[in-house]
């Protein structure tokens, strides 16, 4: 609206760093990363955080209302009510992105041309909203009024986004991090979702059952593109430098850096989901273990009357012949 201030708004809004790359068409504007990023991912931040909580006052606080969870399930109900919310729309944004960039039909583009210094805009946008969102989970801790014991556990969680997607921003991974963000985000969302729906009646484990399938599958998938991009195509390619002005870093050390990061994350989720389907099942088995040695409830034994001489008939003591038994009558003198 105001012309003084266009410019300084622009930086907090708009991705910076664009320049035009020819092309068979004419010329298409392409960005790279400096950092003026840190401008517009800090104001990305704040956005987040109202949106964060408009969602938790207008949906999530109304629906756990009506289901009356306790502390913990209402903390955990929270938790993965916005990141189903995060991670649906990541996922369609993601899938959006790879299909018209062509890099989920062409796998060899993942590492062909490297370094992709210049990004589409989509692209760069994606990544900038990406670490805004793990960004914001910081101080959505104190917000929250997170417990002391899940803390760590969180804190964990959004170290490892932080470090995967900056990693794959600033080493010019793009492509191979928009394929494993969207694996994952995948599993995560499936996760979560069924959290919902087990937090809404306890008996509904299917979710669980198909996620933990699709999580093993997950793990494999990481693994494998991982090791087939890096391990593999950039370890074929002619420009093997350590230029970080060309954003090349397409080195023997850089691609075993890379390669233990991605396996060792891989390797400690999966450890983690091993380690808590054994406690789920080992309370499981303990629970039913339980149920069969209750003993059966001692009967009590029967009562005994002391019976009159004779028998019994309707409440009524009859003699032996069949009549009831009379008081004789004493006459009077």
């Amino acid at each position: 609206m105001r012309k003084v201030t266009a410019k300084t708004a622009f930086l907090f809004i708009l991705p910076q760093y664009n320049i035009s790359v020819p092309t068979a068409d004419g010329e298409t504007v392409h960005y790279h990363y400096g950092p003026k990023d840190l401008v517009t991912i800090l104001f990305y931040v704040f956005i987040t955080i109202i949106l964060h909580a408009v969602v938790q006052e207008y949906i999530l606080d109304k629906i756990s209302k009506r289901l009356h969870l306790s502390k913990v399930k209402h903390s955990k109900f929270n938790e993965s009510g916005q990141l189903v919310i995060f991670h649906l729309s990541s996922v369609i944004w993601c899938f959006y992105v790879v299909v018209t960039e062509g890099y989920l039909t062409n796998p060899r583009s993942l590492w062909e041309d490297y370094p992709h210094v210049y990004l589409p805009f989509q692209v760069k946008f994606f990544y900038l909203c990406q670490l805004a969102y793990w960004l914001h989970a910081l101080p959505e801790l104190y917000f929250q009024k997170v417990r002391k014991e899940e803390i760590p556990r969180q804190l964990q969680y959004i170290c490892l986004y932080l470090v995967h997607i900056a990693g794959a921003y600033l080493l010019n991974l793009s492509r191979l991090g928009l394929i494993l963000l969207l694996l994952q985000y995948s599993t995560e969302f499936l996760f979560h979702m069924a959290r919902l729906f087990y937090f809404a009646d306890e008996n509904n484990e299917k979710l669980f059952n198909a996620w933990a399938a699709v999580f093993g599958i997950t793990r494999l998938f990481i693994l494998t593109l991982a090791v087939l991009a890096i391990g593999f195509g950039l370890a074929r390619m002619e420009n093997q430098a350590f230029d970080p002005e060309k954003g090349n870093f397409n080195t023997l050390l850089c691609r075993l850096c890379v390669l233990l990061l991605v396996c060792a994350a891989q390797a400690w989720l999966m450890w983690r989901f091993i380690h808590s389907q054994l406690r789920h099942w080992r309370e499981y088995w303990n629970e039913q273990s339980a149920k069969r040695r209750v003993p059966a409830a001692p009967r009590l034994p029967a009562r005994l009357i002391k019976r009159e001489s004779g028998y019994h008939e309707n409440g009524v003591v009859k003699a032996e012949n069949g009549t009831s038994p009379r008081t004789k009558k004493l006459k009077s003198p």
